[in-house]
């Protein structure tokens, strides 16, 4: 029977007071907490597919923490049926939408355009489906090296800038409604590939081929501490959330 493998951590960093990065595997969600050890958990694979998101919520918004947890908690509630793309991008509006109506809607409030980005996947027997809004990234690793598969949802940066705080589009993050366009990627099961979900608190600091090293060094949950540690040694300026997802077949 197939699994899948998710090694996890969350933490604050170095700079930030408050982690308002959340994490969903499955049923089970970390929401603003702390953790320096990765945890692993193992499910199998049977007819309904299994969903493993990170939501890093919108830094300098009221609420940001709040935001992330309601976004990982709708796709927990969700997650059996998000079989098909359809059922994907809907469940994606749905977070918008309570974000909206958490934050007070029309009426504004102290929570007026509190808002998050999410990156995720959906594994499903054959093929998974990766999707995002915002920054927050996918990257698949393999034998052939480190690729990004999310688009980011940001400005174009200027030459010799690398990374960027602007977010062109968010689940919440607007005093008025908005409808969000998520990006849906689906990709085949690939044999030996493992994906690697985070917030910007680990690709903004750390290089891509720092990344790429650690993965190709380190099994599944050293390797989920040794990208926490590579983003503190730079400093840790944002909240780093990290999860590394592999799908297996048992003998």
């Amino acid at each position: 029977m197939a699994y899948v493998a998710v090694s996890a951590l969350s933490h604050p960093g170095m700079l930030r007071e408050r982690n308002e990065d959340s994490l969903v595997v499955g049923p089970w969600t970390l929401c603003a907490t702390v953790t320096e050890n990765p945890q692993t958990l193992v499910f199998p694979l049977g007819e309904h597919p299994l969903t493993v998101a990170v939501a890093d919520g919108l830094g300098g918004h009221p609420g940001g923490h709040l935001a992330s947890a309601l976004a990982v908690r709708t796709i927990a509630a969700l997650g059996p049926t998000l079989g098909d793309e359809k059922a994907l991008r809907d469940a994606l509006q749905d977070c918008n939408r309570a974000l909206y109506e958490a934050a007070g809607g029309d009426r504004g409030g102290d929570l007026t355009a509190m808002g998050t980005t999410v990156a995720g996947l959906v594994v499903r027997p054959d093929s998974l489906l990766v999707f995002n809004v915002g920054d927050s990234r996918v990257l698949a690793h393999s034998a052939d090296g480190l690729r990004q598969v999310s688009v980011d949802d940001s400005p174009p940066l200027p030459p010799g800038q690398r990374v960027t705080s602007m977010v062109t589009q968010c689940l919440g993050g607007s005093p008025e409604y908005r409808d969000v366009e998520p990006h849906i990627i689906a990709v085949p099961r690939t044999p030996g590939e493992r994906y690697l979900l985070c917030s910007d608190g680990l690709t903004d600091p750390v290089a891509p081929d720092v990344l790429e090293a650690i993965l190709r060094e380190h099994d599944d949950g050293r390797a989920a501490f040794e990208l926490w540690r590579a983003a503190i040694e730079e400093g840790g300026p944002d909240n780093i959330t990290v999860a590394l997802v592999r799908v297996g077949d048992e003998d």
